[in-house]
């Protein structure tokens, strides 16, 4: 198989990516690897092609050109953000914003990341959440003068911080 970068040489990395059914495959040869960043002993130079780098059928040096963004304000270039993985300053989130959101989208299949509860605190924060929407219940119990509603929501409020109490 030939190198879809530079059409001489024998391919000899294959990368394979599959979003949503539609696969996408990347055949590049070693010195064309190496020239566009991808370093089969680096982890997140893989993560960088799989994440849409090397698109089948396209030339990847015009690609990475057209992407020769830099931070304004520490100069970070997409370059050094791709090799390190970490941003500059918060300024280089409006400068990476269009791979930002690209990696996010691969990554946790959303446009926006919306974290996780870690498993030791999660017991407390979905209680906290509980009674969060249990006072909001009562204040338009209140506001609808519906007393006896409010009094029942009180009481599952006491019994849900009771519980949390006890699990602690």
């Amino acid at each position: 198989m030939i190198c879809e970068c530079c059409k001489e040489a024998q391919a000899t990395i294959h990368l394979t990516q599959v979003i949503d059914g539609e696969v996408k495959k990347l055949n590049l040869c070693q010195e064309c690897a190496k020239k566009n960043g991808i370093d089969l002993n680096s982890p997140i130079s893989i993560t960088d092609v799989l994440l849409g780098l090397g698109q089948p059928g396209l030339n990847i040096k015009n690609d990475l050109s057209e992407f020769d963004l830099s931070c304004s304000r520490c100069q970070m270039t997409r370059a050094e953000f791709k090799k390190r993985a970490r941003l500059g300053c918060p300024e280089c989130y409006n400068a990476f914003m269009g791979e930002l959101s690209a990696l996010t989208q691969a990554m946790h299949h959303s446009r926006q990341h919306v974290g996780k509860i870690p498993a030791r605190q999660g017991n407390e924060a979905r209680v906290t959440a509980q009674v969060a929407a249990l006072q909001k219940d009562i204040e338009t119990a209140i506001a609808k003068e519906e007393y006896e509603v409010a009094a029942q929501l009180r009481d599952q409020i006491r019994t849900l911080k009771e519980g949390g109490a006890n699990d602690a």
